[in-house]
């Protein structure tokens, strides 16, 4: 591995903790950040600070970009020359918000990659961190190794909105499962129950879910839902006593009342005896074509 210069835009928590992966893998690195003040451990470290977004870019042939939001990404590279560099873009947002940014790089002369980062910063550049990357193939398969400081990094394809795509649904997922379990943490402290004692009880019993959630997928992917151990119409009756309780304990949650609602409009179109699964059809929408 040769030691291109890389530079890093932001110095939050996740492009503070880049920064030093690639420190430590021996790259000159070059770092940004509004507030001057967060790249002076860095410097320390062996970085350069840069005064200015147009100097940090100059410097590093490869650009990692890790800013608050989208909006923020714009606004740093509002003007900068990105001609002949490499973005890499790891600040989260929406699909289409990547495509743009892609789109803009593309007409300023640089190259694009989106990534999502499945780490906390200080897990960088170890076994527990990875990222998720799509635009250009070239990119991905030219800096992988330099990329693969941060963690083991997956390439999902050439639409630079993909990793996002993944990201938000990911995202989505742990959000509910939170939510989740602070209402369940809550509904035990009103039984008398530590969140402590619950909680084993409860991973091992999610850990059990596995295969549910797999079988779960199969039949969303395949819009096929007959049949299955855990109709519609049983977990509308389990939902609505799950309801009455909380609401008895003084521990009412909106999120149950959201997903009866998606069981709700199913039974009512006949589906009763259909998988549970079927209740993603209330959500709506529709799989992206390529293209």
């Amino acid at each position: 591995m040769t030691t291109e210069a890389i530079t890093v835009l932001g110095l939050g928590n996740l492009g503070r903790a880049v920064a030093e992966a690639f420190l430590r893998g021996g790259h000159p690195t070059t770092v940004w950040n509004r507030s001057a003040a967060k790249a002076l451990a860095l410097v320390e470290g062996g970085a350069t600070a840069a005064a200015t977004v147009g100097e940090a870019v100059a410097a590093g042939e490869l650009v990692v970009v890790a800013v608050l939001d989208q909006r923020a990404v714009r606004e740093v590279l509002h003007g900068v020359d990105v001609r002949g560099r490499v973005l890499v873009n790891l600040t989260s947002g929406t699909p289409d918000e990547a495509r743009a940014v892609a789109r803009w790089a593309g007409e300023n002369g640089a190259e694009y990659l989106h990534g999502a980062v499945y780490a906390v910063p200080q897990t960088i550049g170890t076994a527990a961190s990875s990222i998720n990357c799509s635009g250009s193939a070239a990119v991905h398969e030219r800096w992988r190794e330099r990329l693969g400081l941060l963690g083991k990094v997956t390439f999902l394809g050439a639409d630079a909105g993909r990793a996002s795509g993944y990201d938000v649904a990911v995202l989505a997922g742990m959000y509910g499962l939170i939510g989740g379990f602070l209402h369940a943490a809550a509904l035990a402290r009103a039984g008398g129950i530590k969140a402590t004692e619950l909680t084993p009880m409860l991973l091992s019993w999610l850990v059990d879910l596995h295969p549910a959630l797999v079988a779960f997928a199969e039949e969303v992917d395949s819009a096929a839902y007959a049949g299955g151990e855990s109709s519609l119409a049983m977990n509308q009756s389990g939902l609505a006593t799950l309801i009455r309780a909380a609401e008895a304990q003084g521990v009412p949650f909106a999120g149950l009342d959201a997903v009866k609602a998606l069981v709700d409009r199913q039974v009512a179109e006949g589906r009763g005896a259909e998988s549970l699964a079927r209740a993603v059809e209330s959500l709506g929408g529709s799989p992206r074509r390529a293209g």
